[in-house]
Order: C-alpha cells, then sequence, then structure tokens
C-alpha cells in the first residue's frame, strides 16, 4: 500500500512538472495533453487572418483556382517558417526567440489590391523584398529610430488601416464587386447571418468558442450559403493531396511607387513589432524585451519577408491577437507555439485543403471580417488614448487621418502628378497618414501635458 501511494505521489509531481513546462520559455516539449490544445488554440486564432488576404487577392488579381490554391498554400507555409523562425532563430541577430505567431498581415491588403488591379502579383513581391531590406535596417537602429514612433504616430496608422479596410468588407458582403449577383439579396442575408453569429459568440461564448468566434462564424455562413447554392467544390476534387512549395510561382518584379510604399509599410509594422513583443514579455514573463530580443525579432521580420517573398507568399506580421493568448495563459514555452507552425506547415503542404478555402464565397468572408476591421481601427484609438487628447494630439490625429482618407477615396485628386506619385500617396491611406502623423509630431510644440506623459 505504501509502495503504491508512493507511486501515485511520484506521478502526480511527474504531470505537475510536465504542466509547469508550459511556463518555460526554453523548456522541454510539454505533455501533448497540456500543449495540444493550447498549439490548437493559437492556430484558430490566426488561420482565418492568414488565409483572407490571400483569397482577397486572388479575386483580385483574376488569377484561376489552381494559382489561388498555390497563393494560399505559399502564405500558410511562409508563415509556418516565419514563425519557426521568430521562435529558434539566432538571438540578437535573426529571431526574437520569443513565443511569437507571424502570419499574413491585413496592415497591406489596401495596397496589394491597388498593386495586383494596376500590374500584378509580380509587383507585390518586388515591393515585399523592398519592405525587407527596410524591416533589417530598421532592425539595426531600432532603438534610434523607435521614438520618431510612439503610441500616438502607430495608433493613427492603426486606426486607419482598419478605417482603410471598410470598403473591402462592404464590397465582399455585397458579393465581391467581379460577381454576377453583386448586391444580391442572397449575398447580403448570407453576410448578415455570418456577422450575427461572430458577434453573438464573441459577446456571449466563453473560452474556445469566443475564441473560435470568426471561424465559427465562417462555417455557419458556408452552411448557411450552400442553400442558395453559391458554394462550388469543383476545385477541390481537382486539387493535389501533397504540394512542395514553389520557387517565385508567381514571379518578382520590381516597380518603384510600390516599393516606396511597401517600405513605410514595413517600417510601421516593425514598430508594431516591436510592440508585441514587448506585451509577450511583459504580459508572459513580466520583464520588459531586451535589446538583443528587439532587435533580432525586427531583422528576423525583415528576413522572413524576404525568404516568403521567393516563395510566393504574402507579406507577414506578428499577430497581436496570438500576443493577447500568451499574455492571458502565460504559457511561454516556443515549443507550444512549433506545434501551432508545424500546423500551418501541413495544411500548406495539402493543396485539397487550401482548395476548400476558395470555396468560401466572397459574401460570407465579408460577414466574417467586417467585425475583425473594425476591431483594427478600435485597437489604433486604444493606443492614441495612451496618450492625452490634447488640442496637439487631436490635431495630429484628425489632419493625418482626413488627409490619408480623403486623397486615397478621391484619388484623381492627383491626376496631374507623375503616375508614382499617385501610387504612392493614394493607393492606401496608411502612407499619407503615416507621414502627415511623423512630420506634424516633430514640428508641433507640445504642450507640457503631453511631455509629461511621453
Amino acid at each position: 500500500m505504501i509502495s503504491v501511494a508512493s507511486d501515485a505521489i511520484c506521478y502526480n509531481q511527474y504531470m505537475d512538472k510536465g504542466k509547469d513546462l508550459l511556463f518555460e520559455l526554453d523548456g522541454r516539449m510539454p505533455a501533448l495533453r497540456y500543449s495540444l490544445p493550447l498549439a490548437l488554440q493559437h492556430l484558430v486564432a490566426m488561420i482565418v487572418g492568414c488565409v483572407t488576404p490571400a483569397i482577397i487577392i486572388s479575386s483580385t488579381a483574376g488569377l484561376d483556382s489552381q494559382q489561388s490554391i498555390l497563393l494560399i498554400q505559399s502564405s500558410l507555409i511562409c508563415a509556418s517558417l516565419s514563425t519557426l523562425l521568430q521562435l529558434f532563430g539566432i538571438k540578437g541577430i535573426c529571431g526574437a526567440r520569443l513565443p511569437l505567431i507571424m502570419g499574413v498581415s491585413f496592415a497591406y491588403l489596401a495596397t496589394m489590391t491597388d498593386i495586383a488591379g494596376k500590374f500584378g502579383l509580380a509587383e507585390i513581391f518586388g515591393a515585399q523584398i523592398a519592405g525587407g531590406l527596410t524591416a533589417m535596417i530598421i532592425g539595426l537602429f531600432a532603438k534610434k529610430l523607435f521614438r520618431f514612433f510612439p503610441p500616438l504616430i502607430t495608433g493613427t496608422v492603426v486606426f486607419t488601416i482598419g478605417l482603410s479596410l471598410y470598403p473591402t468588407a462592404i464590397e465582399y458582403m455585397a458579393g465581391g464587386s467581379s460577381s454576377p449577383t453583386f448586391g444580391s439579396w442572397q449575398n447580403w442575408l448570407t453576410a448578415i447571418f455570418t456577422l450575427v453569429v461572430v458577434t453573438t459568440l464573441n459577446h456571449f461564448g466563453k473560452g474556445m468558442v469566443k475564441l473560435a468566434s470568426i471561424l465559427i462564424g465562417i462555417a455557419a455562413g458556408y452552411i448557411f450559403s450552400s442553400i442558395f447554392g453559391m458554394v462550388d467544390v469543383s476545385a477541390v476534387a481537382d486539387a493535389s493531396l501533397f504540394s512542395l512549395p514553389q520557387i517565385a510561382p508567381f514571379g518578382i518584379r520590381f516597380e518603384l511607387a510600390s516599393c516606396l510604399a511597401f517600405s513605410l509599410l514595413f517600417a510601421i509594422n516593425a514598430v508594431q513589432a516591436i510592440g508585441d513583443m514587448s506585451a509577450t514579455t511583459i504580459g508572459g514573463m513580466n520583464r520588459e524585451a531586451s535589446g538583443d530580443e528587439l532587435r533580432g525579432g525586427i531583422i528576423g521580420f525583415g528576413v522572413s519577408n524576404l525568404f516568403s517573398a521567393l516563395l510566393g507568399g504574402l507579406p507577414n506580421a506578428t499577430y497581436s491577437q496570438n500576443v493577447g493568448i500568451v499574455s492571458s495563459t502565460k504559457v511561454v514555452n516556443r515549443k507550444v507555439l512549433a506545434i501551432t507552425a508545424l500546423m500551418l506547415l501541413s495544411a500548406g503542404l495539402i493543396p485539397k485543403f487550401s482548395a476548400i478555402l476558395t470555396t468560401i464565397p466572397q459574401s460570407v468572408l465579408g460577414g466574417a471580417t467586417v467585425s475583425v476591421f473594425a476591431s483594427i481601427a478600435m485597437t489604433g484609438m486604444k493606443l492614441v488614448s495612451m496618450q492625452p487628447m490634447s488640442y496637439r494630439n487631436t490635431s495630429i490625429v484628425g489632419l493625418s487621418a482626413a488627409l490619408g482618407m480623403g486623397i486615397s477615396m478621391v484619388s484623381e485628386a492627383l491626376s496631374q502628378f507623375p503616375e508614382w506619385v499617385t501610387m504612392v500617396f493614394a493607393s492606401s491611406p496608411v502612407v499619407v497618414s503615416a507621414l502627415v502623423a511623423i512630420i506634424l509630431n516633430i514640428i508641433l510644440p507640445k504642450e507640457e501635458s503631453d511631455s509629461i506623459k511621453s
């Protein structure tokens, strides 16, 4: 009896130790009974955001079903490889070695849409290489450049990104501009049904249900839309079971205006990455991120986008929602997030999985993502509100958003300028908003309350 009791105590201690490994950054792999559900939680939180931009760009660029599948497949594989680089890279040189998830970012969507419409996918990947190089340079001088991007500036830019995505969401809710049924009642009914499901689960769901609200909403909308015959699964049957990534499957071409626009976007996303890394260490490990972690993380962000462009994966960035999971659960073991990365890699190597995603009706995607875009805008406002809303600060935010949104909505206002000017400053409100916010923050005199807060 004593032996049995002793064995039971040892077993319980072993299991407790296995659970404790979840909270150790460099600990051994925790038992799958603990790590697998947490890895799945990270996957559920980011998978929709990772594949939706690829689906939207496929439609804008007029890709056929096989090319669309390849773009989604490449983006998933590159998100996986980028995450693994951040988890296990060389500290201070390339990779933060922090529990971070990387994936395709909505921050680039408006600019990518414009580039794809005017030029093609090859120009997106050329601009992505330019942006990746910009991020690497910022990583080398992160501490010196960071003072130009306080929360007031990054918040204004993030807020503008959210606003710039609203027309995309509405267009998709109506069925997509290229659809012959654009604006039909079936599209709107499907979109609103999906939005209602997502909103209900967001506010009344708990745990995994709340976390997976967008994924569940898309699944519900998908089933609902099939009632109206809006789902065509023919591409799934034609897709192969396994496929390796290709080198430059869509080509790479450099176009000056696109490169300039992406370079500024990457600079802004580098600052967001610094914020995400700091939030990860503060929320998950009760400490500030070290200089080596920040420098390695930003350089890794740039490097990952270089090889993503070469493999045909759309631009990636750190995922703030996954930072939130790490902060709330305190699970910082990098090997748990590595399981998430391997799940992404497996999904990317299976074209049939990517093919299923291409069959989601655009109205379903619109109904699901409009709340995501609203959340992005409100995240920006939260960042802005970290500093007092003095006359100076409200002028910076208001003028930046007004000029950015106004010029992009009336792009013909720059029709008398060279084409590259229109491409850089009218393709996305983010570029103008960022430049105006940075310049105003430098030249406008600070009030006493601003100086205290800063």
